[in-house]
Formats: structure tokens, C-alpha cells, sequence
């Protein structure tokens, strides 16, 4: 495992305002920043990651060489946006911080975000290239934004300070990227000793091993599909699994209807799932209203507060409802034995007004 010292350099000029990387430039570079942080230290634990800033009225350090990420996420937090990116006086400033480092059996590397035209000119990069590769500092330049008006410019410069194919330039053109999807299968974030275990792309969506992080592959697969679905929406099209989930609900619930229902509850799931993906809505719902008043009417009748013409129609009424046999001599007797109380009650009555 490499031990490796690292300065993050920010840039947050005012061009890191523009929305082509999701959410914007400056959030797209907070992501990527936690997403290195997070690298660096598991390829060892010893690595230390630092955190300083380009634009603004000058380059500053907001965070030296620390393995702490709440010390990394509270600098960025207080980051601002304005003036233009340095980039050689940053680059030099992180050289400077990496110089007083208290391991010094790190190696030493600068990763740069740059998103805003460079006003250094080529021989300049080049010049501060040579000097940094006489230091042994390896620098990486992931290049977004601006990327074809940087990239003869970070060429010259990665091919002045690359020694043994050190140093590499990302560039990452805008789209429904994001910087840590592309920054993950690139040479740079591969390195020495390659990507650390979870973080390699290997073939797995989002370059995460569900096996190693199931809880985070779930909930990147989870927030895609709300982004999609959020951006279909927008458009205004159609969502394409609705028609092929209903099929399968009919084909579900096409073994239940050729072999009849078994139980009540089976036929009061199978109509809730229906009414869920959308089959019919209203006419489930007035079956199911017609079925609950028909329940209802049956128990006030069978605690005595039924009327002559209920006691009529409540033969009609059990027998429509599912798993009721009328012929069951149980349910005869209960309703030749209720229609006595009642005759009976009647009699009573009458007796009394009489």
C-alpha cells in the first residue's frame, strides 16, 4: 500500500456557479472531494489528505494534512465562491504545506480541480512542472468545465512534472455524470497500488461492490431512480413500468381467479393489490363500500335492530358474499332461530301498546 500525503486544491471561482455538472461545479467538486478523502485513507491508514482553496482574493489552506474527515466536510462547508482561480500560486502553495508534512516517508501528490479558463501561459505550467518533478511531487489535474480551452495548456504541464507516469490529467466533459463516476475508473484514482476495495469500478454499478456496502449500493440505485423518474416526469412522459407491472399483476392474479378464491382475505388482498396498481380503481371501491355496508347490515340485524323487510333480504345478503354457504344447516338454524327471537319481540310489543 503506498503511503501517500495529499493536498485537495479546490477551485471556486465564479465560474464554479454554472449548473452543466449535477447539482452545480462547486457541489460536483465537494463530492469528489469526499469521495478522494475517503480513498486515500483506506489505501492506508497512515495517508493524510489536506483541503486549501485557489480563487477568492488568494489561494488559502483550509484544512493541512489530517485523517479526519469532520475537519475536511466543516472546511467545505464554509467554502465561498468569487475572483478568479491561481493555479500556479496554488499549485506552489500546496507544494509548500506538502513540504511540512510530519511523516516524511509520505510520498507527496497535489490533486487539482480545475473549471475555469487558466491565465497562465504554457511555458510558465511547464516551468512549475520541472520545478515540481525536481521536488518528487506528483501532481493529478482532474480538468472540467472548460475542458477543450485548459487542455493544451494541462497536457504540457502533466508532461513536465510526470516521472514514471506519475501524474495524470482527468478531463471530464459536462453530462448526467458526476466527477467521483469518472474519477473512479481513471488512472489517476487507480494509482500505484490500484483502487481500494468498495471504491473499484470491477464492473459494478456506481464503482460500489454491493457485497462489501450493501446499504450504500441501495441507496445509490434508489436515489437514481427517483432522479429518473423526477426527470421523466419534467418531460412529461409516461412512467414505462407501470404497464409492465400491471401485466404481471393480471398474470399474478390469474391462477387465483381459475381455481376460485380460497377465504375472504384472499379476495380482500387481491382487490387492495388491484386497486394499487391502478386496475378499476373505482369499481373495487364501490365493491368493497357495497361488501363493508353489507357486513354491517348483517351484524345490526343479528343483534336484534333489523326491520321486517332486512330480515327479508339477509338470506340475499350472506349469500353474496364470498365463502358463504347458505346450505350449511349452521347458518339455517342461526337464521330460523333469529327470526323467532324477532317474531317473538314483535309480540311482545304489540302486547304492550295494546
Amino acid at each position: 500500500m503506498v503511503l501517500e500525503a495529499t493536498i485537495l486544491v479546490l477551485d471556486n471561482s465564479e465560474w464554479m456557479r454554472n449548473g452543466d455538472y449535477t447539482p452545480s461545479r462547486i457541489e460536483a467538486q465537494k463530492d469528489a472531494t469526499n469521495f478522494l478523502f475517503n480513498a486515500k485513507t483506506q489505501m492506508n491508514p497512515e495517508n493524510t489528505v489536506g483541503l486549501m482553496t485557489m480563487a477568492g482574493k488568494s489561494p488559502e489552506v483550509l484544512v493541512t494534512l489530517t485523517a479526519e474527515i469532520g475537519k475536511i466536510l466543516t472546511a467545505m462547508h464554509h467554502v465561498q465562491i468569487g475572483g478568479k482561480a491561481n493555479f500556479a500560486t496554488g499549485v506552489q502553495i500546496a507544494q509548500i504545506a506538502l513540504k511540512h508534512r510530519q511523516n516524511k516517508n509520505q510520498k507527496q501528490r497535489i490533486i487539482v480541480f480545475v473549471g475555469s479558463p487558466l491565465d497562465e501561459d504554457e511555458k510558465s505550467l511547464v516551468r512549475l512542472g520541472k520545478k515540481l518533478k525536481k521536488n518528487n511531487v506528483a501532481v493529478d489535474v482532474i480538468s472540467f468545465g472548460e475542458v477543450n480551452e485548459n487542455s493544451q495548456k494541462l497536457e504540457a504541464f502533466i508532461d513536465a512534472v510526470s516521472s514514471g507516469d506519475n501524474s495524470h490529467l482527468v478531463p471530464i466533459p459536462p453530462g448526467p455524470h458526476i466527477l467521483s463516476d469518472v474519477i473512479v475508473s481513471s488512472p489517476m484514482f487507480a494509482g500505484e497500488d490500484g483502487a481500494p476495495a468498495g471504491f473499484a469500478s470491477g464492473g459494478f454499478e456506481f464503482g460500489v461492490d454491493p457485497n462489501l456496502d450493501p446499504e450504500l449500493a441501495l441507496a445509490l440505485r434508489m436515489s437514481m431512480e427517483e432522479e429518473q423518474a423526477r426527470q421523466a416526469a419534467a418531460r412529461g412522459e409516461p412512467a414505462g413500468d407501470a404497464a409492465s407491472g400491471g401485466d404481471a399483476m393480471a398474470i399474478d392474479n390469474a391462477p387465483i381467479a381459475a381455481g376460485g378464491a380460497p377465504n375472504q382475505e384472499d379476495d380482500e388482498l387481491a382487490l387492495a393489490l388491484a386497486m394499487s396498481m391502478g386496475h378499476g380503481g373505482e369499481t373495487e371501491v364501490r365493491l368493497l363500500c357495497n361488501e363493508d355496508e353489507a357486513m354491517a347490515r348483517a351484524i345490526a340485524m343479528s343483534m336484534g335492530q333489523g326491520s321486517d323487510q332486512q330480515q327479508v333480504d339477509m338470506g340475499s345478503i350472506l349469500s353474496s358474499l364470498p365463502g358463504v354457504d347458505m346450505n350449511d344447516p349452521r347458518l339455517q338454524a342461526a337464521l330460523g332461530g333469529q327470526a323467532q327471537k324477532d317474531e317473538k319481540k314483535e309480540g311482545e310489543e304489540s302486547e304492550e301498546k295494546k
